[in-house]
């Protein structure tokens, strides 16, 4: 799960970002005007996170300086906009295939990504398989939570964004995707019951009864 990033902290990852050679504490206080121990604070923050690294040591006249560079998951926390390369993918795809085959598409794509965290699943309980399921969407960009029905006693997932909701306005086959992870790893059938994409305040899942 990503951790919170302070405003300076985001700063300090920017900074990181556009010298990619790496820089020392002392280049980063001056060039964000904070004390040393200000900086430092921030790099272990940061370090124990996994956003920066330390890259060298350089030894110097003086004190040895350590210089810091930005890590993948650093790059990968500043945002990043696919949706137009996912849009004209998917309507070219759409264009090709029949609406069928576009829906068996979105399925086979939701068991493969289950296949591969699959592992994290292995011999747990449903509780248990729920929440590794929400910390999963949550990384994902999802803010969902789990409830029980008062009605049917049933569990069910709530979503209360779409992380892809203006692809699935526009290409609803996607949801598949979603269902087909969700049934895969719970190893239950999962129901939507309700969608944003189509005009609904929440995307709503109800897991099934085992058969």
């Amino acid at each position: 799960m990503l951790q919170k990033i302070s405003p300076r902290q985001h700063h300090i990852l920017e900074k990181l970002l556009e010298n990619r050679n790496g820089l020392s504490i002392d280049d980063l206080a001056a060039a964000l005007d904070i004390s040393r121990t200000a900086v430092q604070q921030h790099f272990l923050a940061l370090e124990k996170d996994g956003y920066i690294k330390k890259n060298t040591l350089h030894k110097t006249a003086g004190r040895p300086v350590s210089i810091y560079g930005i890590t993948d998951k650093g790059i990968n926390y500043f945002p990043k906009q696919y949706a137009w390369f996912s849009e004209l993918i998917l309507s070219d795809l759409q264009d090709e295939i029949s609406p069928e085959r576009f829906t068996g598409y979105m399925q086979r794509l939701g068991v493969k990504l289950a296949d591969k965290l699959r592992s994290q699943f292995e011999g747990k309980e449903l509780d248990e398989r729920i929440h590794e399921l929400i910390l999963i969407m949550t990384d994902l960009g999802f803010q969902v939570k789990a409830d029980v029905e008062t009605e049917t006693g049933k569990q069910v997932l709530q979503a209360q964004n779409c992380i892809y909701h203006d692809l699935a306005e526009k290409h609803q086959a996607i949801c598949e995707f979603d269902l087909a992870l969700m049934s895969s790893l719970l190893e239950r059938e999962v129901k939507q019951l309700s969608c944003m994409a189509k005009g609904d305040c929440a995307c709503k899942f109800r897991i099934q009864e085992k058969k």
